[in-house]
């Protein structure tokens, strides 16, 4: 009897023993087949979440959590060159894409609805894609100021009374960073090819101790923390009508600019076929949708709704954002970093 007991629990050891190997994460085959890397696979961006979470509820593939931003992105696929250990990114900044295209980081695909994409926001061998697009501007919680004046322009932030409430991510590293300096430079008459009308500027606004975080720092703009966030239209929406946060979004009487966020394949990709279902369902319609209700502006319009769309300022506001030749501006961005370097962080 306890032979034939003993011999019972051997047959479910070996039987658990089985399971843990063809079935677990552990199991690389298995692991291939339901999970897919993608860099920037951030949650608090853009509605990243629940783009996440309705692509593992289609296919059953687990999509992990990174919360790279785009430059270091770009270094760790350079790293992983030989070796890569992603299979695909998103949110990827479009001069940062522009520039793994060049150092042969990708693969070329063409994701189903690649024909609905325009053509200058899109490689035209499919090494990358846009997926949603954004306008820089000021994010401002209004509770955080308290009794000042909401900024209305890139003159009112060099204003003595904003000093340590301004923030805007690292431009050395962070793509959105690099659109702020950007959209300054060109509101204060440079061009792609002079920045000193921009460096000019950020060296006045250094004054006021603006805080450069490198990681996305929404939750420091809700919680206050930084009352006045030079970000993009969709985090502010987000928190004004999904986190119900008095935050006010305003498009700087200067003018400013819209920039695309992109996606792409990792050339050698480990798992190439999830990287490759994941594309497609970015640029499906419930991935367009799910973007959509994050306030970004997807590439296909028709995935947002009447009732978002009435939430953004009017097309009057968004006259004064302008886009630029993003193929120059990946080209100069190296110019602009070390000048930023050497000229506004001695």
């Amino acid at each position: 009897m306890n032979k034939h007991r003993f011999g019972n629990v051997g047959g479910v050891i070996f039987l658990l023993v089985l399971f843990t190997f063809f079935v677990s994460p552990m199991n690389p085959q298995a692991f291939a087949q339901n999970v897919v890397v993608a860099y920037q696979a951030a949650p608090e961006w853009a509605n990243t979440k629940e783009v996440m979470e309705n692509f593992e509820k289609q296919t059953g593939i687990r999509i992990p959590i990174d919360n790279k931003n785009s430059g270091q992105a770009l270094s760790q696929l350079m790293a992983e060159k030989n070796n890569p250990q992603a299979d695909t990114g998103f949110n990827h900044g479009i001069t940062f894409v522009i520039k793994g295209a060049q150092e042969g980081l990708y693969a070329p695909y063409k994701p189903k609805h690649w024909d609905e994409i325009p053509s200058d926001l899109k490689d035209p061998q499919g090494l990358w894609f846009t997926i949603y697009l954004g306008t820089l501007g000021f994010a401002v919680n209004k509770d955080a100021i308290g009794n000042l004046p909401v900024p209305r322009s890139w003159k009112d932030l060099l204003k003595p009374i904003y000093k340590e409430k301004i923030g805007f991510l690292d431009p050395t590293s962070a793509f959105v960073g690099y659109v702020a300096c950007t959209a300054a430079n060109i509101a204060m008459g440079g061009t792609l090819d002079n920045w000193t009308p921009g460096i000019t500027y950020l060296k006045e606004l250094n004054k006021n101790s603006p805080m450069t975080p490198k990681q996305t720092s929404y939750a420091r703009v809700v919680k206050g923390e930084i009352p006045i966030m030079i970000d993009y239209d969709f985090n502010a929406y987000r928190m004004k009508f999904s986190d119900k946060v008095n935050v006010e979004w305003v498009i700087p009487t200067e003018g400013t600019i819209t920039v695309p966020y992109t996606a792409y394949l990792v050339k050698n990709a480990p798992r190439l076929e999830n990287g490759k279902k994941l594309l497609d369902f970015l640029l499906s319609d419930a991935g367009q949708a799910a973007f959509a209700k994050g306030f970004v502006r997807p590439v296909r319009p028709t995935a947002m709704d009447a009732e978002t769309k009435a939430k953004f300022l009017p097309m009057s506001e968004y006259s004064r954002a302008k886009a630029v030749d993003y193929q120059k501006m990946s080209d100069v961005m190296t110019i602009f970093q070390n000048r930023y370097m050497q000229e506004v962080l001695k």
